[in-house]
């Protein structure tokens, strides 16, 4: 009998799958973040996201399963900059992890590492729509913010795991030399459409259009989160036809007849675009995020106005 068991004992335990070498199980509120902290952490770390990337990061509905999920997790990272302000407290609460409490070694805000810009300080007013009294949260999407936000990480895991802080130091170093290879071919590819005007739905892409020399000229939505009111439309494409503004960068995630609508009174093409890994195909790394959206922008931009 004791033989069976043991005999039992240990088939069950080769048809469990083996656990490849995942040491720190980490939890990231985007699919970007997990991205990178997976390409920095390497085989020493466990990832998975809350936000999955064809979802609007701002509303996440709190689920059960993401709680079970940071209630193990020895480090929980987030965009920060009240962009999870929603959905984010609730489940760290319910997780009941004091490892991964705001203030603790295992919260990390990845806002940290970036300087963020539209930065309203005092307080806010709700009426306004969905401010960000500390900056605009979409900061992932610059990709010298990307190095900056793995490097921040990579910082961490050595806290958390120094027994491993050269090949997190190594990983840190491959990922940067990816992003700036990339740089280079995403500079030369947008290079022709530097002080183009473009328009957007919400300030999504404002860190992006920054960095490839862009010009926001205008918003579809008269506030941020709240449906445009008609007379903002009417302004709106007044002022893009003065512009010339032949570009409206869209979200996936929104609904996009507001944003057709003025495309069709404007003369503009709407381009519906993902803003996080995997949130469309051929987006599944960061760097193909930025591929993605570097190529449709482009080519968007050479076929406008």
């Amino acid at each position: 009998m004791v033989v069976r068991l043991l005999l039992a004992a240990l088939l069950v335990a080769l048809a469990l799958p083996t656990r490849a070498h995942a040491e720190l199980r980490v939890v990231a509120t985007t699919t970007d973040l997990a991205d990178i902290t997976r390409a920095v952490g390497g085989k020493h770390v466990g990832v998975e996201s809350i936000c999955k990337g064809e979802q609007d990061p701002h509303y996440v509905q709190a689920r059960p399963s993401y709680m079970v999920a940071l209630s193990r997790a020895h480090l929980l990272v987030a965009v920060g900059l009240d962009l999870e302000a929603a959905w984010l407290p609730s489940l760290v609460r319910g997780a009941r992890n004091p490892r991964i409490n705001p203030g603790k070694p295992g919260y990390l805000d990845a806002s940290g590492a970036i300087t963020p810009i539209g930065v309203r300080g005092g307080s806010v007013d709700r009426r306004g729509g969905d401010l960000h009294p500390f900056g605009n949260p979409h900061y992932w999407l610059d990709p010298d913010n990307g190095k900056r936000i793995a490097a921040h990480i990579a910082a961490r895991l050595k806290k958390l795991d120094a027994g491993h802080a050269d090949d997190y130091d190594r990983n840190l170093a491959r990922f940067a030399a990816a992003v700036d290879t990339a740089m280079a071919r995403w500079q030369k590819r947008l290079a022709a459409h530097r002080g183009k005007k473009v328009a957007s739905y919400h300030a999504t892409f404002n860190y992006f259009i920054a960095r490839f020399g862009l010009v926001q000229s205008g918003f579809v939505e008269s506030k941020p989160g709240i449906p445009p009111a008609p007379a903002h439309l009417a302004r709106l494409i007044i002022d893009m036809r003065k512009q010339g503004v032949g570009v409206i960068l869209h979200e996936r995630y929104h609904d996009v007849g507001a944003s057709k609508l003025v495309a069709s009174r404007s003369g503009a093409t709407v381009l519906q675009l993902p803003t996080s890994v995997g949130g469309g195909s051929g987006t599944g790394s960061y760097v193909k995020l930025l591929d993605h959206l570097v190529d449709r922008t482009a080519s968007a931009l050479g076929a406008g106005r």
